[in-house]
């Protein structure tokens, strides 16, 4: 339903005329969020308090206004799109860190926590939240929750939903409900906290959050590895963790990576066919000494051109960088491309990456668009981005032909359509595809959470025909 003058001035009165907007500037920025979509809401409001959150449900329940939760919009996906229009709920000014207690290891957030910060927060005490976001800058910590985000060190430490002890969330119809403990054991029942996270806005809004801490590593350093292959690259990954040995981070780069961050950032990384660049950490110098050397080892029986131990955090610091930028760099490739966010993060056994990787090339090659592929191999959780024309509806279909392709050949390995940035819209056919067992459950789970289908509509099980509309850019065909 349209959104009149009677529901802004209820919702008014929950936040304030500060907290509130219908400006078309403020509703096309929330309109967004990193992925390829755009659909403007017909409201932006910014609670401060969970009691403030219920408040907004309740309207939205009574008048059946779509509601979408929003961090920072760092998710790659879609699911912060208002598709539906509505409310969209920014959290952002939920941003407090309530109360930290390392004796208990456990920290209490609110949604609208940046990550960084709260890791600025925990060091002082020398602990830290571990799961490393690609956006840790931006992304605030119920977006990580509400998609069960990761990044470099999942490998080792594990993903958001490892971390979650328990969380508040409101419901559809404004309920409150604190879910789960403060104990760092819990089989009390259903585990309805560590349940929310990937729900992605569908089932509630998440508004606090309580997280296991650990203690921060005292010791780590790096090694660069370069490769004549991207398959001999997945099988050294393979290789270091069957050693074993369980690095803090292992990042994949192909030649398409290699050439985008070189072109951009003028040419910090070797000119090779693949990069894989391995992290090691622990609490003594002679442990990371040790691991750093099995690294080594592995890496030149593994067919490596090059190996690079370091200990120097500049040029770690340097390597990691340059591996953070592949998303922003691959833009630069060719005037009037972009980097579009299509089959974008895959998981599949590690031991299957080489396969993976050779599958993501040939089709590629097949479809002859340009992917890059790249990620945390070492827990199998491989990146891909397309650079493509945006203006060229033919460039789009055959990037969604190559994206089909791709993820059915994930879960053909034994992997899955996401590792970390969630289903939203842009995985929400391969997801339900993925999941056809799984579905009609998901569907009941979604109805006796969300009666009146008000919270993130539209979205991962919802989502009806090609994935191609709403884009957020310049091609008319499906603007």
């Amino acid at each position: 339903m349209a959104i009149d003058q009677k529901i802004i001035d209820e919702l008014e009165a929950v936040v304030g005329k500060d907290r509130i907007s219908t400006s078309p500037a403020v509703l096309y920025t929330y309109g967004f969020d990193s992925s390829i979509y755009h659909h403007n809401p017909d409201v932006v409001v910014q609670p401060i308090s969970t009691e403030e959150v219920s408040e907004i449900m309740k309207i939205a329940y009574k008048y059946e206004i779509p509601v979408t939760p929003r961090g920072a919009g760092t998710g790659l996906c879609g699911a912060a799109v208002p598709i539906m229009g509505g409310i969209v709920v920014a959290m952002q000014k939920m941003n407090k860190i309530k109360k930290i207690s390392v004796n208990d290891n456990w920290v209490d957030v609110e949604a609208g926590v940046v990550y960084n910060d709260l890791n600025a927060e925990l060091a002082k005490y020398g602990f830290f939240f571990p799961p490393s976001p690609g956006s840790a800058e931006a992304c605030q910590v119920g977006g990580m929750v509400a998609t069960n985000a990761s990044g470099m060190r999942a490998v080792k430490y594990g993903a958001t939903r490892d971390f979650v002890l328990g969380l508040t969330f409101v419901k559809a119809n404004g309920d409150i409900v604190r879910a789960g403990t403060r104990t760092i054991k819990d089989a009390s029942g259903y585990q309805l906290a560590r349940f929310m996270v990937a729900s992605e806005g569908t089932l509630g809004i998440i508004t606090e959050i309580t997280f296991k801490i650990t203690t921060k590593p005292k010791k780590s350093a790096s090694c660069l590895c370069a490769f004549d292959s991207l398959v001999d690259a997945g099988e050294c990954i393979a290789a270091i963790i069957a050693k074993p040995l369980i690095p803090a981070s292992c990042e994949l780069m192909d030649r398409v990576s290699i050439s985008a961050v070189n072109k951009a950032r003028g040419n910090p990384l070797p000119d090779v066919e693949a990069l894989i660049i391995v992290e090691v950490d622990g609490e003594t110098d002679e442990v990371i000494e040790r691991d750093l050397k099995i690294v080594e080892e592995v890496a030149k029986s593994q067919k490596s051109v090059s190996v690079t131990p370091s200990f120097d955090p500049k040029e770690i610091a340097k390597w990691t960088d340059a591996r953070k930028s592949v998303l922003a760099s691959l833009s630069v490739l060719k005037p009037g491309y972009v980097s579009v966010s299509l089959a974008d993060d895959m998981g599949v056994p590690v031991s299957q990456v080489p396969k993976a990787a050779k599958f993501f090339q040939e089709t590629a090659e097949k479809y002859n668009v340009t992917i890059a592929t790249y990620g945390h191999a070492s827990d199998g959780n491989l990146h891909t981005k397309m650079v493509i024309d945006p203006n060229r509806a033919d460039e789009w279909e055959r990037g969604f032909k190559a994206v089909d392709e791709i993820f059915a050949k994930c879960v053909e390995l034994g992997g899955t359509v996401t590792g970390e940035h969630g289903v939203g819209i842009s995985k929400a056919l391969n997801f339900q595809q993925e999941r056809a067992t799984e579905i009609e459950t998901i569907r009941a789970i979604k109805q006796a959470f969300d009666p009146k289908n008000i919270l993130n509509p539209g979205k991962a099980d919802q989502w009806r025909g090609s994935p191609l509309r709403d884009l957020r850019y310049p091609c008319k065909e499906y603007m």
